[in-house]
């Protein structure tokens, strides 16, 4: 499929603009981040705790950060999550961060989850002694209804409680997103009679949140994950340029990883200014966003080596100008659909993915624009002070 045929678009007539261009979005971003003191960078890099909340109604966010301030808990960030988990809308979930200063240990951190939770726990004036039903694991209930043997059975139909407690939990989790507010509304569940809801009641609290999750990562491992992805990031780069230079040569692969290096600054400054954190997920989008851009350059420099055989008493730029327009089509499709299919995700994927489909909706765009934007460019600028036989002839020799 060719959606373009006989296109003559001057590109590297255009490059000042192009250049102009990037120049303003690395100012931009390098502002940004001078402003804000640097990156964000997630548990992942900083070490520290998350614990994820969900609540029975919605969070109650200026109260609970003034709660955390007032118990010490300075350091602290507050997400709220947007999106549909299972059948149940997310809008009530809060992602809690208590960022780690200190060295710190596994108990140290594991602390800075108590203290969360202790701090949920005066906000809401939780004094009910029985245990909450919103934080029981299957094994948990399992336990407790062979105990009490509401169906009748005695104490050795052990498959059947465990089967009736892993329902009660499903339930819990997938159609009531995590925290029940009635222990009415699981009378539908398979295998539980009135017996089982009317225990559940006498033994069971339900709580006004809910913990959903809890992440802990220690400040040394999360400043050694930081060291091996700024690490992962330039063996990448190191070798494209190596394997550039040996197919066509080196100020072809010299320009190809100055392109890569121009889209992930431009993905970070704009991380910095729409305040998204820096995680493993993003690292893996960088990488995917590096390979991404160096096959969009490849196949306009292999482009530009074919026709330097044929159009050999033709100026460079035209050379290039030709590569880049009889391979446009092949751009748009490419880059097109892998573009609409990472803004759904952008759109559609939740906060979970939130940052790493930020940065591939990004990538995709700043990754295309370059290849005939900066690399290209630089080709030809260098053209100029090495002399046009010389790039043609080794294009025709590679």
């Amino acid at each position: 499929m060719e959606f373009f045929r006989g296109v003559n678009i001057d590109w590297m007539g255009k490059a000042k603009y192009f250049v102009a261009l990037s120049l303003t979005l690395l100012a931009i971003g390098a502002i940004s981040i001078i402003h804000q003191g640097g990156l964000r960078y997630g548990i992942d890099f900083r070490g520290g705790t998350l614990v994820y909340v969900r609540f029975a109604g919605p969070p109650p966010i200026d109260q609970l950060r003034k709660s955390l301030d007032a118990a010490g808990l300075t350091n602290n960030t507050l997400q709220q999550i947007s999106g549909e988990i299972g059948n149940a809308s997310s809008s009530h979930d809060v992602v809690i961060g208590l960022e780690s200063h200190g060295q710190g240990d596994a108990e140290a951190l594991d602390a800075g989850k108590t203290a969360i939770i202790g701090v949920l726990q005066k906000m809401y004036g939780q004094q009910d002694t029985k245990p909450d039903f919103n934080s029981q694991s299957p094994a948990a209930l399992t336990s407790f209804l062979t105990q009490k043997a509401p169906l009748s059975l005695g104490t050795t139909a052990g498959d059947r409680y465990t089967k009736l407690a892993q329902a009660l939990a499903d339930s819990r989790d997938k159609e009531h997103g995590g925290i029940v507010t009635n222990l009415d509304d699981l009378k539908n569940v398979s295998g539980a009679n009135p017996a089982t809801i009317a225990d559940l009641k006498d033994s069971f609290s339900l709580g006004n949140f809910a913990i959903r999750n809890v992440e802990i990562v220690g400040p040394k491992v999360g400043a050694q994950l930081r060291r091996q992805a700024i690490f992962a990031t330039l063996y990448a780069l190191a070798g494209m340029l190596i394997y550039i230079a040996f197919r066509f040569e080196w100020v072809f692969g010299a320009a190809a990883v100055i392109a890569v290096f121009h889209d992930v600054l431009i993905t970070l400054g704009l991380f910095s200014l729409f305040h998204y954190e820096i995680s493993l997920t993003v690292i893996a989008a960088l990488l995917t966003l590096v390979g991404y851009s160096m096959n969009d350059t490849i196949v306009i420099f292999d482009r530009v080596r074919e026709n330097t055989r044929l159009m050999r008493r033709e100026p460079l730029p035209d050379i290039v100008n030709r590569s880049i327009n009889q391979t446009l089509s092949r751009t748009i499709l490419t880059s097109g659909l892998t573009f609409l299919t990472v803004l759904v995700l952008y759109l559609m994927g939740g906060e979970v993915l939130r940052s790493f489909s930020f940065a591939m909706v990004v990538g995709v765009v700043i990754g295309t624009y370059s290849s005939f934007g900066i690399a290209a460019p630089i080709v030809v600028v260098w053209n100029k002070f090495r002399g046009q036989k010389a790039v043609v002839r080794a294009g025709s020799a590679a």
